[in-house]
């Protein structure tokens, strides 16, 4: 949802690993794009450095949460001082009939190990700060208010050398590769992730996201022991966004120009995800990374789109097989619906009881 006129999409990806929609600051009115003026002009500039994504049910599980549960949320939300905003889960809409139309629980995809206390969730939360312990500070005082729900899972993350360069926000995974510009420019993304009135979706959610969420660990200590040649030529960029055939980052590469992946292996992971460049997949990929006391790193993958099958899941087909596979293990994440500005999402999860 969002408070205070605006609309949250947080975030993770790019160059096949990306990270982090920002807040929206007003609503968008736009014919081209089919938006109603309930719909939200996301900012894809500058995501918080630091976010927490936490998952909550509600104390009843199999029965509709309250209206006074939904009500507190939104005020929580309200009044939280930093970038906040939540997504909804497919196991909170009471009827079918207002539930965004695939809205389902993510499913395992080949290789994925899903942590069932790491996975899915009635309603995934968004909160950002500036930095690590004033955002954990005020997660503990978010949740101390919240009487009507229990934690999932949660998970906080950050941004390595955030900046920006040609309108996208860029950022370092893991894996030391610069990640986000895969994205489109500016507001470009709207046309990627929001839904439109013809998209056959209820009422309610034109304007608004389907969000996909992957918590993926990483193999850094195996990915580090590769040559940065090696890396590179399983990523398909090289470490600073640049294509293997010289086509500068911010560019499209011509991959019909490498038929049989001499330059750019046929199965790199840019390669796979956008077999042309020049025809991205329709959704916005954004991430932040995240490190454990225990010595576990990884990445929190979140993408935006207008169409599951067409966005994340065709991509994700297309991955199957990837070089990089060995290097990752997906635990948890799942499917959630960020809803247009305002608070309609409340009503349509009060209709019918």
């Amino acid at each position: 949802m969002t408070v205070n006129r605006r609309s949250v999409l947080g975030g993770c990806l790019a160059a096949g690993l990306a990270g982090g929609i920002g807040l929206a600051t007003q609503l968008s009115a736009s014919t081209e794009t089919g938006l109603t003026e309930r719909g939200p002009l996301l900012d894809w500039g500058a995501p918080a450095p630091h976010q927490a994504l936490i998952a909550l049910d509600g104390l009843s599980p199999g029965h509709p949460v309250p209206e006074e549960a939904l009500r507190q949320l939104a005020a929580a939300l309200r009044d939280y001082p930093a970038q906040g905003g939540l997504a909804l889960g497919h196991s909170i809409f009471p009827s079918r009939s207002t539930r965004p139309r695939e809205l389902t629980l993510m499913p395992a995809f080949p290789g994925d190990v899903l942590e069932s206390t790491q996975t899915h969730g009635d309603v995934l939360l968004q909160l950002g700060g500036p930095k690590a312990g004033t955002l954990q500070a005020s997660v503990a005082q978010f949740l101390t208010g919240l009487s009507h729900w229990k934690v999932r899972w949660q998970i906080q993350g950050f941004r390595t050398d955030q900046h920006e360069t040609a309108g996208r926000a860029l950022a370092r995974n893991p894996f030391h590769f610069t990640e986000g510009l895969g994205n489109p420019p500016g507001t470009q993304g709207d046309l990627r992730a929001l839904v439109r009135d013809d998209h056959g979706e209820p009422a309610w959610a034109v304007g608004g996201s389907y969000q996909v969420v992957r918590t993926i660990r990483l193999a850094t200590s195996l990915w580090d022991r590769d040559t940065q040649e090696e890396q590179e030529r399983i990523v398909g960029r090289r470490r600073d966004g640049r294509w293997l055939d010289g086509t500068p980052a911010t560019e499209r590469a011509d991959f019909s120009a490498d038929p049989h992946g001499r330059t750019t292996p046929l199965d790199a992971h840019v390669r796979r995800a956008a077999p042309d460049p020049r025809n991205p997949p329709p959704l916005v990929r954004r991430s932040y990374s995240y490190g454990h006391a225990h010595g576990e790193s990884g990445l929190i993958f979140t993408c935006f789109q207008s169409d599951l099958a067409t966005g994340f899941e065709a991509v994700q087909k297309r991955l199957e097989g990837e070089a990089m596979s060995k290097y990752l293990l997906t635990v948890g994440g799942g499917y959630f619906f960020v809803p247009p500005a305002g608070e309609g999402w409340v009503d349509a999860l009060l209709e019918p009881r």
